[in-house]
């Protein structure tokens, strides 16, 4: 378990030892990334129907992004982490309790309405896939509506990330991804083929198809929030029904949460318009833009995602305190990390661009994932 104080006379070693933990399991969570993207690669390649999965994808994702997997979790962490430091754990569990309510209410709300309308929404001009063909267009809309029971169970799971996180504790927290990944992975090797996948493997194939990528996300996703249910008992957690609109760190909150949501809301609907546009194009082009983008993610996650994860409780308990020291001492922390990730992050970038095409050829390529995929892709990278 990775602990570390906030206090002001606090060494920065915590913090790097936090870092360091985040970072090792990003690097450990991108590897079954990776591991699940290529198994997926291989049997689909970049075909219609992996170009309608990662389509369905988009509003889903939209509201666990705006509703509580990163407006409303980095919104949370700031008030979390004063509350328990200032008012006690009871105090601060019974305000998550009233902002996960809230999430869980709002999410399920907007998942029926998605749901009700999913054809229109794929086949609309400003909508996820007018370039699709009509088959195509219902496969979309069949495997979001699939797609929201994830997204449900990701209202919850995404905020007690920024629970346990608040608590200075974020083993499980770096953990949850891995096994989300392990979930899509089991569902790419069991749920998909008609015939077991690894040879030599006695594993069973259940047929499933591109839907049983979909039945594989589900799974991860309530991996993703079992892993993390010790670390709320360890901190005393008790669940509370109800939400309270008025509480003082619910509206606090709710404020905090207007910028972030401006912020990831315009960044999640140019995704929505980037495969609006690719579904124009020639089949595989959404695909080999989701392909491209998350091979881009790979070290912004493990360097300034970890460092961003592990600064972000301390910098916001340091704050909440008021005092000139510690405002001072959150701005040397603060400018000393973005160093850092700038010192890291920059050689990769360089060192990705040259070594990328033999990178995807050697890994990607196989089955149904063919060279004129790999130049897609790395197209879509650069």
């Amino acid at each position: 378990m990775a602990n570390l104080t906030a206090t002001a006379a606090a060494p920065p070693r915590p913090l790097l030892r936090a870092a360091l933990l985040i970072a090792g399991f990003f690097a450990i969570d991108k590897a079954a990334a990776l591991l699940r993207t290529v198994i997926i690669a291989r049997v689909f390649g970049v075909s219609p129907l992996l170009d309608a999965f990662n389509a369905a994808n988009n509003v889903p994702d939209l509201l666990f992004t705006l509703i509580s997997g990163g407006a409303l979790s980095i919104a949370l962490i700031p008030v979390l982490s004063e509350y328990f430091d200032q008012h006690g754990r009871a105090a601060g569990w019974e305000v998550f309790s009233m902002v996960a309510n809230l999430a869980f209410v709002a999410t399920a709300v907007l998942a029926l309405l998605v749901a009700v309308f999913a054809l229109p929404l794929v086949q609309s001009e400003l909508g996820i896939a007018p370039g699709f063909d009509a088959s195509q267009q219902v496969l979309v809309a069949q495997l979001m509506r699939l797609n929201l029971v994830a997204t449900l169970i990701f209202s919850v799971s995404g905020l007690v990330i920024g629970g346990l996180q608040a608590n200075q504790h974020f083993l499980l927290p770096a953990l949850a991804p891995t096994l989300y990944n392990c979930g899509q992975i089991f569902g790419a090797v069991v749920l998909v083929p008609q015939k077991p996948l690894l040879a030599g493997l006695p594993l069973p194939a259940l047929g499933l198809g591109v839907h049983g990528l979909v039945y594989g996300v589900i799974i991860g996703a309530l991996l993703h929030l079992a892993v993390q249910l010790p670390g709320l008992w360890r901190y005393g957690f008790r669940w509370r029904f109800g939400i309270a609109l008025h509480h003082p760190g619910v509206l606090r909150i709710l404020v905090l949460l207007g910028p972030r949501l401006a912020g990831l809301g315009a960044f999640q609907l140019t995704e929505l318009m980037r495969d609006n546009l690719a579904s124009r194009m020639a089949p595989g082009s959404v695909t080999a833009l989701t392909y491209g983008w998350f091979l881009m993610q790979v070290p912004e996650t493990i360097i300034g995602t970890a460092v961003g994860t592990a600064l972000l409780p301390t910098l916001a308990t340091l704050m909440a305190r008021h005092s000139p020291t510690e405002t001072e001492r959150s701005a040397q922390i603060l400018s000393t990390a973005l160093r850092v990730v700038m010192a890291l992050t920059m050689p990769i970038a360089v060192a990705a661009w040259f070594y990328l095409p033999p990178l995807v050829q050697l890994v990607f390529e196989g089955r149904a994932f063919t060279p004129e995929a790999s130049k897609l892709v790395v197209f879509a990278a650069r």
